[in-house]
């Protein structure tokens, strides 16, 4: 599970290994990924996945098992720019480091006939004015999703995208200060209701694919 010092990620992971997985969280910074582990009493792991010593650390320690049951790639970052510079640190964070990830356990995966989860943004599916260069991470996210999923199927991977709109959680605090506007986190999509859906999309029978569900707040915020 990457991003799991996030509270979205955190959630899911969680409810993984409520449902009696063995569960791996990551996360990019070191200090709160020891307090993850404190706190969960779960396995962890730190590290950059930008960085190709990061990727293969966490492949080693998957090929113990030598397969895989679940990958949930998480979010990355967010910044709002015109910069180029802001784009190609997206990129790297949001595309290149979990496409990396991906392809390094994809052979895990198809060993376990596994599932792939992307937590995207609705962002990946229509982008909103000056939040141009975060949805192209995103919508690229989307079709990394849609082709790996033309290439797995018929090997008994599935492949689940997951586009949420606003959710409660840190980033969306200080992306609501930046617009200006209180936060309203009680009406947003709960870190919960992220999780349950992830297991649910996770526990259809196999002649099933949940290839693409949407979830947004109930009332306009």
């Amino acid at each position: 599970m990457t991003g799991a010092t996030g509270r979205i990620g955190r959630a899911v992971g969680l409810a993984l290994r409520g449902a009696g997985m063995e569960v791996l969280l990551h996360g990019r910074s070191p200090e709160r990924v020891v307090q993850l582990q404190e706190e969960t009493g779960t396995e962890a792991m730190a590290g950059d996945l930008t960085r190709p010593e990061a990727v293969e650390a966490i492949r080693a320690r998957v090929a113990r098992h030598g397969r895989l049951g679940v990958l949930t790639l998480g979010f990355g970052i967010y910044e709002r720019s015109d910069d180029p510079a802001v784009l190609e640190r997206l990129l790297a964070a949001n595309l290149l480091g979990p496409y990396a990830l991906l392809r390094a356990l994809l052979p895990f995966l198809i060993a376990g006939q596994g599932q792939v989860v992307f937590l995207n943004s609705t962002q990946g599916l229509a982008a909103s004015g000056g939040v141009g260069q975060f949805a192209a991470t995103q919508h690229a996210m989307r079709a990394i999703a849609d082709s790996l999923r033309d290439e797995v199927n018929a090997k008994g991977v599935r492949v689940l995208s997951l586009f949420l709109g606003r959710t409660a959680s840190d980033r969306q605090r200080a992306i609501f200060a930046m617009e200006g506007r209180s936060y309203p986190e009680e009406l947003l999509i709960q870190p919960e209701d992220v999780a349950q859906a992830v297991l649910a999309m996770l526990e259809l029978p196999r002649t099933v694919e949940a290839t693409q569900l949407t979830l947004r707040p109930m009332r306009k915020v």
